[in-house]
C-alpha cells in the first residue's frame, strides 16, 4: 500500500476531487498546506508520495521525508520550489502534464477579447449612463486578419494556437526548442526570433515558464521593439515582465494595451502605478484555476503515482 500526503489550501470539495482518483488500498491524506513545518515533517516522514498545492516545499520538510518515490505538483509552475535540494536527494519532481492548458488558454483568449473589446470600459459605462462614451470604431479591434506572437510553445502555447486559428489570426512563435514540422504544420504556427516576433505581432502572448533565461524577457528593449497597436497578455509569471519598463510604455503608449494575469508581487501594492492605468485589464493570477480543472489534474496526478508505484518513470518531470 502507498502513503500519499497532500498539502493544500484547496477547499475540502476540490481537494476531494483532486484525490478521488486514487486507487483503492491507498493511504491518501489530505492536509492544510498551513501546518507548522514541524507537524509537515511528521506527517511525510513515510510517505511514498508527496502532492503540493500550492507548489511550495519548505527544506526541512524535505529532509524529513525518508522514503519519497515523487513530488507531484498540482501546478505547472514551480519557481517556489527548493529545486536544488530535491535534487540532491535524487527525489523526481512531475508538475501538472500541462492538465491546466485548456483553462489557461481560455483565460488568455478572454484578455485579449477584454482588451481589444474594452469589455471593462464598455461594462462600466452601460451602468453608469455612459452607453455609447466610447465609440467603438475607431478604439477597438478584432483578432480576424492580425499576426499573433506566441512567446513558448509548450502544453498552454498549443492550446492557445489552437484556440486562435478559428479566429483568423496568423500564428508565429518563439520558443528556443522548435516543435516538430508536423506539429508547426497541424497548428498553423511559424517559428521566428524573438525580435522577429515583437516586429511583426498585433498581440503577443507569454507562455513560459519563470527562470534565469525567461526573467524579463519582455523589457523596455523588447517593447520598444513591439507595434504602438500592439498589446501584451501575460498568464505565466510576473517576473518573466520588467513590470517598471512594461509600466513606462503603458503610460506613454508606446504599446496599446496589456492583459495581466500575474504581476510582478502578488497581490500588488495599492500604490502600485501599474493599477492606475485604464489601457491594462487584470485578473489576480488565475487563468489556470477553474471548477472544471481539478478532475484533470487529479486524473493524471494519480496516473503518474501508479506508474512510479509500478516500477515506470514519471510522466512531466522537471528541473
Amino acid at each position: 500500500m502507498s502513503k500519499v500526503i497532500f498539502f493544500t489550501n484547496l477547499v475540502p470539495e476540490l481537494a476531494g476531487q483532486i484525490v478521488s482518483p486514487a486507487p483503492a488500498g491507498w493511504d491518501v491524506q489530505v492536509h492544510s498546506a498551513k501546518l507548522p513545518v514541524a507537524e509537515k515533517a511528521s506527517l511525510v516522514a513515510d510517505a511514498d508520495f508527496l502532492i503540493l498545492f500550492p507548489s511550495v516545499l519548505e527544506v526541512e520538510v524535505l529532509n524529513a521525508a525518508k522514503k519519497l518515490r515523487l513530488i507531484q505538483l498540482v501546478s505547472a509552475g514551480f519557481d517556489q520550489m527548493p529545486m536544488e535540494a530535491i535534487a540532491t536527494r535524487g527525489i523526481p519532481v512531475a508538475n501538472n502534464g500541462g492538465t491546466n492548458s485548456i483553462d489557461v488558454a481560455e483565460h488568455t483568449l478572454a484578455l485579449i477579447l477584454g482588451v481589444n473589446r474594452l469589455l471593462p470600459q464598455m461594462d462600466r459605462n452601460v451602468r453608469s449612463d455612459g452607453w455609447k462614451a466610447i465609440d467603438s470604431g475607431i478604439s477597438t479591434f478584432t483578432i480576424h486578419g492580425k499576426t499573433v506572437g506566441i512567446v513558448g510553445l509548450g502544453h498552454i502555447g498549443r492550446q492557445v494556437a489552437q484556440r486562435l486559428a478559428p479566429f483568423g489570426a496568423a500564428l508565429i512563435y518563439f520558443d528556443p526548442y522548435p516543435a516538430k514540422p508536423e506539429v508547426e504544420q497541424a497548428l498553423g504556427v511559424e517559428r521566428v526570433s524573438l525580435d522577429d516576433l515583437l516586429r511583426r505581432a498585433d498581440i503577443v502572448t507569454l507562455h513560459v515558464p519563470l527562470n534565469e533565461q525567461t526573467r524579463h524577457i519582455i523589457d523596455a528593449r523588447a517593447l520598444a521593439l513591439m507595434k504602438p497597436s500592439a498589446i501584451l497578455i501575460n498568464t505565466c509569471r510576473g517576473p518573466v515582465v520588467d513590470e517598471a519598463a512594461l509600466t513606462v510604455a503603458l503610460q506613454e503608449k508606446l504599446i496599446r494595451g496589456a492583459g495581466l494575469d500575474v504581476l510582478y508581487t502578488e497581490p500588488p501594492s495599492p500604490d502600485n502605478p501599474i493599477l492606475k492605468l485604464e489601457n491594462v485589464l487584470f485578473t489576480p493570477h488565475t487563468a489556470g484555476v477553474t471548477y472544471d480543472t481539478w478532475q484533470r489534474r487529479g486524473a493524471f496526478i494519480f496516473q503518474n503515482l501508479q506508474r512510479v508505484a509500478g516500477g515506470e518513470k514519471p510522466l512531466a518531470v522537471i528541473g
